[in-house]
């Protein structure tokens, strides 16, 4: 499906369930479309997948968010003038389902990979009408339910009530077709009296008389009349002289054989459906070959120039004079002689195809403005190759800036993500001020970690001392989100992280400890530029603190108090390969879990007199 119909759905789901439902709407889902663009097309089964991961964040039913994407599509797209094309379709709501076809048919203009469905009215009254829904889609009955409901109340100001009647599922060509039979409730009642007037006019007296058929053929010399039996009754002149001299007649040859229905897609050429679909325009194939049962008797042995003739593959590869006509028009039903006539044109691009036709400017119509329209393809020809290749152009560079786009943002998350938490970040993007993100924290653990041992007394020295860096502080960066633990800055060969901000956690002391003890085991397996032994010492306190976004340039999400300078002494007064932590972290860990050895008294730069411990893993002191 094109994007045109997602487009609809995020816009509407984030504006009446708000951002953070389609967020998770989207990973539920499993698609990482951020936006959809409107001439791309896109899985059919993306809009189910959508409905069904709203319908499990919001607790309501699948079946009343494909109703809602139905109305999402008509509400979103007025705006864009595509409701105009509804009102032009008639006066009455009955009106508008009888040309659902041509609507369809003159979208593909602009859509040309559609896959759209027939709909056809079989029976009315003043209550309603009965609708024949056909597609190859199959779970988009309530979404059709949704955008009737939606057309009837903006466009024909009618209160509308679907009910279904039957469903069922049909292969034609190797394809499952969906057949839905709905009967609408509405009121209809000025739409049947208008019909009842129309009827009336027709059938007043001294109305002209009868004519005969041969008439209608002169002025429709293309045309074509059927029987119940789909059997061809009368044909136009022109159909005649485009018969080859071995076909003879077509009088009582079944339609099929030298007629394939091409519009609208996916319905099958039966009597039913020609009849149903008065209102629709038809696209039939005159193939201009020998009928199936014929060719297969002497498939082998006609030639036409030394080339065989085959009824499906004389197409546009075809020999002059014999490549199969494109008739366009419509179905109408004569009740004197109870069959239906196709009144139609030949489709013809340009002057150009009219020999491969075997056709002149005077086999056309001049009431039809046929010759017109061909004289003007012909000269406007160019002009619109032209048009064409720079609009597939620019759709391309579309669909490669958008690509682009979702790649570059992926990479500015990640740098901001790196920068500042990610909940932080968030907050700051819906427009909160960064003052707003000054929060205080009734308890957080704050780790520092040094590298000792590197010196740089040469270029070569200090080079190895920037990749032996790189080295374990990337190691270090890969362990964060393992233990809920954020990365606040690298200050030379200082490492500073904290936990229980700013996500708010019970068990920041125990996340930080064992973030600790994990990279003192890690480090030992560090292979530097230098082959040095890489040794670190770490310094371990817990307690209140303020954090906040910091600056502009490169802004920083950065820790203040008591609790920040006390951890830092923490880890200067601490000894290589040891995790050293306060008095007060040590009271925040579970019991049981680790070996702590005391320290006893230390004097702390600023902070006099203080018992403190060595924390290990009980693995390492068994």
């Amino acid at each position: 499906m094109y994007g045109m119909l997602l487009e609809s759905v995020q816009h509407f789901v984030q504006l009446e369930y708000g951002e953070d439902v389609w967020r998770q709407v989207q990973q539920l889902a499993g698609f990482k479309y951020s936006v959809f663009n409107t001439h791309q097309v896109y899985p059919d089964t993306l809009m189910s997948d959508i409905a069904r991961a709203c319908a499990k964040v919001t607790n309501r039913p699948f079946d009343f968010f494909m109703t809602f994407f139905g109305k999402c599509f008509m509400r979103y797209f007025s705006h864009f003038g595509y409701d105009e094309t509804i009102k032009a379709t008639g006066r009455f709501f009955a009106d508008f389902l009888q040309n659902v076809d041509n609507i369809h048919n003159q979208f593909r203009l602009s859509y040309p990979k559609m896959k759209s469905p027939s709909m056809y009215i079989s029976e009315v009254d003043e209550k309603g009408c009965i609708l024949i829904y056909r597609s190859t889609r199959q779970g988009f009955t309530q979404y059709l339910q949704g955008l009737l409901m939606q057309v009837a109340s903006d466009v024909f100001n009618l209160e509308l009530k679907v009910n279904v009647m039957e469903s069922v599922v049909s292969q034609m060509n190797g394809k499952n077709i969906v057949i839905v039979t709905f009967r609408l409730h509405f009121d209809n009642q000025l739409y049947m009296l208008d019909r009842k007037r129309k009827e009336s006019q027709i059938n007043v007296k001294n109305s002209l008389r009868p004519f005969s058929c041969h008439m209608l053929f002169k002025l429709f010399p293309f045309a074509l009349m059927m029987s119940r039996e789909m059997l061809i009754i009368g044909t136009g002149i022109k159909v005649h002289e485009l018969l080859s001299s071995k076909k003879g007649d077509l009088i009582g040859e079944p339609v099929t054989n030298h007629f394939r229905l091409r519009r609208p897609k996916g319905i099958s050429f039966t009597w039913k459906n020609a009849f149903y679909l008065h209102s629709v325009t038809f696209e039939i194939e005159f193939l201009r070959g020998e009928s199936p049962q014929t060719s297969r008797d002497f498939a082998q042995e006609k030639e036409f120039k030394g080339r065989p003739i085959s009824p499906y593959c004389l197409r546009r590869e075809s020999i002059h004079g014999l490549k199969n006509i494109l008739l366009r028009g419509q179905m109408r039903y004569l009740k004197d002689v109870d069959a239906i006539i196709f009144l139609c044109s030949p489709l013809i691009n340009g002057l150009d195809e009219l020999p491969e036709l075997g056709l002149y400017l005077n086999d056309l119509n001049q009431h039809g403005m046929s010759r017109e329209m061909v004289l003007a393809g012909w000269q406007h020809n160019s002009k619109l190759e032209l048009l064409f290749d720079r609009a597939e152009q620019k759709t391309t560079e579309l669909e490669n800036n958008y690509d682009l786009q979702e790649t570059w943002k992926k990479r500015g998350d990640d740098l901001l993500y790196s920068m500042i938490p990610k909940s932080v970040a968030d907050r700051l993007r819906n427009g909160h001020s960064p003052l707003s993100t000054c929060e205080s924290f009734d308890s957080v653990t704050i780790m520092f970690c040094e590298l000792v041992g590197f010196n740089s007394e040469t270029v070569q020295d200090a080079m190895d001392v920037v990749s032996s860096m790189n080295a374990v502080f990337s190691c270090f960066d890969e362990l964060m989100d393992t233990f809920n633990v954020y990365k606040v800055e690298t200050v030379g060969q200082i490492y500073m992280a904290a936990s229980g901000a700013p996500e708010r956690v019970d068990k920041h002391a125990t996340n930080v400890a064992d973030l600790s003890l994990s990279m003192v085991k890690n480090v030992k397996g560090i292979l530097v530029p230098s082959q040095t032994k890489v040794e670190i010492r770490i310094g371990i306190h817990s307690g209140p603190a303020v954090a906040g976004v910091v600056g502009i340039k490169v802004p920083r999400y950065c820790f203040f108090g008591d609790t920040v300078n006390t951890a830092s002494r923490m880890q200067s007064s601490s000894i290589p390969g040891m995790v050293h932590i306060s008095s007060v972290t040590k009271s925040q860990l579970p019991a049981n879990r680790y070996v702590i050895e005391d320290r006893g008294f230390m004097q702390i730069k600023g902070k006099g007199s203080m018992q403190t411990f060595f924390i290990f893993e009980k693995s390492e002191r068994d």
